[in-house]
């Protein structure tokens, strides 16, 4: 029977620099994913502005859920539009 590889927990790294060595040298096979979250990162330029008005207690709800992803709260209202969207029509 072949027994489990106990995988590692990333180190912190104080430089980008740092972070960037430790990529190219490590065997990230030996490192444990598990706590990483995907990202999306947003590169085209927004071209048109809307204004919504909503509950002041809905902006504020919204607001936290960004705050606890660590974004700001006007990407996650195009995240939720996006999403709607694909739901309704699918690629």
């Amino acid at each position: 029977m072949k027994k489990e590889k106990k995988l590692k927990k990333f180190p912190v790294h104080k430089t980008d620099e740092e972070a960037e060595r430790f990529v190219d040298e490590a065997d990230l096979s030996e490192y444990d994913f598990s706590g990483f979250k995907p990202v999306k990162f947003e590169f085209l330029k927004k071209s048109a502005r809307m204004e919504i008005r909503l509950p002041e207690d809905q902006l504020i709800a919204l607001k936290e859920i960004a705050r606890q992803q660590g974004i700001p709260y006007t990407r996650l209202v195009r995240q939720f539009i996006t999403q709607g969207m694909e739901a309704l029509h699918p690629l």
